[in-house]
């Protein structure tokens, strides 16, 4: 998703935050709160697994555009801007080398 397309779903998010719509998704899931918005960001995240897994291109670009509107959600709703998230992800494009080594560790020893 480019930064603008990026930018322009979360101001409309915090637009529909500020002025309630009647039969609005969006101030469905705010008024409702952190469990609901989580609960569907859970949601979606399997949806996309699934699409995935079953080699369906269409359906995991719908499920991946769910989910990025339900992480701008969360954003919004959690108060994470458009801009911290770039500046995090300029940060780990200038990493290079950085494979983490995950050890298994036998808790019954």
């Amino acid at each position: 998703m480019s930064s603008d397309l990026m930018n322009e779903l979360y101001h409309t998010v915090i637009d529909r935050r500020a002025q309630k719509e009647e039969g609005s998704y969006t101030n469905y899931l705010l008024d409702k709160g952190l469990d609901k918005i989580l609960k569907k960001c859970g949601e979606e995240c399997s949806e996309v697994i699934i699409a995935a897994k079953n080699d369906d291109q269409n359906e995991l670009v719908m499920e991946i555009s769910d989910l990025l509107y339900h992480i701008t959600v969360l954003m919004v709703h959690q108060g994470v801007t458009v801009e911290k998230i770039h500046t995090e992800m300029e940060k780990r494009s200038l990493k290079s080398n950085n494979l983490k080594q995950f050890h298994s560790v036998d808790k019954n020893s």
